[in-house]
Formats: structure tokens, sequence, C-alpha cells
């Protein structure tokens, strides 16, 4: 069933009893020619591009959970190309554009809001670094304004500008970035794939890999062995565990980030707004919640919960610039665990192991990510060959020193 209008109309008319599921909930087959482990925004997006940019059939998405239940469910639905490094640019820009003609493609409203994203400058080193990353963003193709703090406080009046610690002293904006609903966007992949028959089997917990002579040849999981020509992982948080299942250690930690919603507000906040001095970052919901949300937690975990130090410091940061905030209550908090690679970009490769094949490592990134991410890993599973905007997203760059150090942070995940 295609989604539109009329069918709105039909379905009211006939009192919505015509409604088709969005999609299957299958049991395993056998055999499949490509298995992708993890039924997140990464896992789903793959599935579908198999499916319908490079003609791939017999094609499984396995999940452990149900489908949104992880990080694309839990995450603050950002969405930019504001990056520098060219090993990252091209490829968020990639993203951005997949994202402004997504709803059309697989036919889902998915809420796609460009309503614009801006990164507050506080210091004159931070302005001349901020200049040099939107003239990087502006030579790969994409969108970058700076602004005065004139400019600001007349389109964001509410903010603290004159702040003593912390003065707004401009901005750097990109207007095509925005916020996404995230989980529609795996609903809408999820539908998508089942349109062209991929297999979504839910709560299918992987328990290892049936590797042989350097070859892995499927996966066993609490559905029984299903064997695959080629195996797909993409499990955010739980990479290191997934891959430690076939005796791999990854160049990366597992660490909560936590998120934030307020109360229902009338329209405050017209675009997302980023503090440049402090990790707090905010928008606001269709619902009228204000999204926020900060640093990771600094110590290793799997929990998908917080700790009141990061809400206090999250609050700090909010109410630097955004005073008014103080006055709102706070409704609920969640946490997603975080794949936090040593340079802070991600990973979308090969395995030393024939048919296993690898994508995390997304950090703070992910979800803005996940067009870009499944349509690369896609070209990866369907043709051996990366995508061209993901060709520095290799495992040996660890072993040549061709790090994507995109926050100059280094080994230290914890900062990324």
């Amino acid at each position: 069933m295609r989604y539109s209008g009329f069918q709105v109309i039909k379905q009211a008319l006939t009192g919505h009893k015509g409604w088709a599921p969005a999609w299957r909930d299958l049991e395993p087959q056998p055999h499949y020619d490509i298995v992708i482990i993890g039924g997140g925004g990464h896992g789903l997006a793959t599935a579908y591009y198999l499916a319908k940019e490079f003609g791939q059939k017999k094609i499984a998405v396995i999940e452990k959970g149900w489908i949104g239940g992880g990080n694309v469910g839990r995450n603050t639905t950002i969405i930019r190309s504001n990056y520098l490094l060219d090993g990252n640019e091209p490829f968020y820009e990639f993203s951005l554009k997949l994202w402004e003609g997504l709803e059309q493609d697989f036919n889902y409203n998915a809420m796609v809001s460009q309503r614009g994203i801006l990164n507050l400058i506080h210091s004159d080193a931070q302005r001349d670094a901020f200049t040099r990353r939107g003239n990087a963003m502006i030579l790969n193709g994409a969108d970058a304004e700076m602004l005065t703090t004139a400019q600001i406080k007349e389109r964001y009046p509410f903010l603290n500008t004159n702040d003593a610690r912390f003065p707004i002293k401009g901005g750097l904006a990109q207007h095509r970035g925005g916020t996404v609903r995230h989980d529609a966007v795996a609903w809408g992949y999820a539908r998508g794939g089942d349109s062209r028959g991929v297999d979504i089997i839910q709560n299918c917990e992987v328990t290892g890999f049936k590797i042989e002579n350097g070859k892995c040849l499927g996966v066993e999981t609490t559905k029984g062995f299903i064997g695959a020509t080629k195996v797909g992982c993409a499990v955010a948080g739980s990479s290191s565990r997934l891959m430690s299942k076939a005796e791999m250690r990854l160049p990366m930690e597992s660490h909560v980030l936590q998120a934030f919603v307020s109360e229902g507000l009338k329209p405050v906040l017209p675009g997302v707004i980023t503090f440049g001095a402090g990790h707090f970052y905010c928008s606001q919901s269709d619902k009228g919640g204000l999204v926020f949300g900060g640093d990771i937690d600094g110590y290793n975990s799997y929990a998908q919960r917080g700790n009141l130090p990061v809400v206090e410091d999250v609050c700090e940061g909010g109410m630097a610039i955004l005073p008014a905030i103080g006055r709102a209550r706070l409704l609920r908090m969640w946490g997603g665990i975080m794949d936090m690679s040593m340079d802070g970009s991600p990973i979308i490769d090969r395995t030393h192991i024939e048919g296993l094949y690898f994508n995390g490592g997304w950090c703070y990134g992910g979800f803005k990510a996940t067009p870009a991410s499944g349509f690369a890993f896609a070209h990866l599973l369907a043709k051996d060959a990366p995508h061209e905007t993901a060709t520095a997203y290799r495992f040996n760059r660890f072993e040549t020193g061709h790090m994507i150090d995109e926050k100059g942070m280094g080994n230290q995940p914890n900062l990324h």
C-alpha cells in the first residue's frame, strides 16, 4: 500500500479498516545472501538500499529487540553536515542530501524539518575556527553562513548574548540542517525494505558466528542458525560485544549519552542551537518539548540510563545561553549507548574474515549519518568496494596514522 492523501481520505471514510501492517514480522529462513545484524536506522537503511539501489535479493535484518528500540529512537533528532575535515564533510553532506529527498523516496512521513542549526561563537579564536569550518563546508558543496552578534540578536532575541563568562560573538549557521522524527526514520526504512522483499526478524539475538577456514558462513541466534553469504554488523554501542564473538577487538569504547525533553511549550526555538563554550544543544519538538543533550557520561557502560551530574552539567550549559530554560520542567530523560571510536570518526569496512563486514564507531554522529551510512554500507556489501564518500572510513587508518580527528582529541573517545 502506498501512502497518500487520497489513501488517508479513503481509510477515514471506511473506518480505517483497510490499513495494512507497515512491515511483516517474520521467522528466519535457513539461508540468505546478506544478513544485516542490527535493526536500527543504519541496519534498516542498509537493507533498504541493498534492495532498492543495488538490486540485491534474499536479505534479512535481525534485531535482538524490537525495531526502533535502540539508538535510532534514543537520540536528539538533529541532522546537519557542518563538519571540517575532508574525510567527514563530503560524507555528511551526502547524508544531508539523502535526508532532503527521503520522505518521497521511501513514501513515509519522517517529519524532516530543515529549520536550521546555529553553532554559537564565544571567543575570537573560536570565530577563526568556525570561519575555517564554514569555508570547508562551502568547498564541499554544503551551505554555511557566519552570523554577527547583531544578526543573532535579531533572529534569536531570547539568547543571552551579553553573558559575562560566555558572551555570544557570532555564530556559524547551516540553514539546511534541522531535525527529523527519529522513530519514523526506523519505521520508514523498515516499511521500505519490507516492501522490497527484505525479511525483518525481531527478538532474534546473535549468540555467535560460524567461521570456518577464515570465512563467515552465517550466525548463531536465539532462533537457530542462519546461513549467509555475507554478514554486515551495524549494532552501534553493542559493536565490541558482538564482534568479540568473532574474536575481534575493536578500536572503540561504549559510553552512555543522555538526552532530555522538557514539558510542552509554545513555539520558542525556531531551529537547533548549540553552545560553543560547552557541550549543550537544543531544539524544540513539534509537540512543544525542548529536546536537549550534552556530553557522554565519561565512563564505559552498556546501561541505557544516565546520572545526575550530567543532568546538572547539561542544564548549566543551557542556562548560560538561554536563561528562560530555567523555568521549564524536565519531563523525562534517557540514554543511548555510543560506540566511541579512537579518533571520533566512524568505520565502514570489510573485516579480515571473509564475508564479514562492519559498520560502527559513530560516536555522536550516528543519527544524522543514517541515510549515507546505509547507502555506503550497502555499496560495500554489494560491490566489495567503499563508496566514494566513505573511502577514509577504514580499519587500517589506525595502523597507518591516517586518523580523521575531527575534534582534535586524539585517542580519547570520552572527549569525542
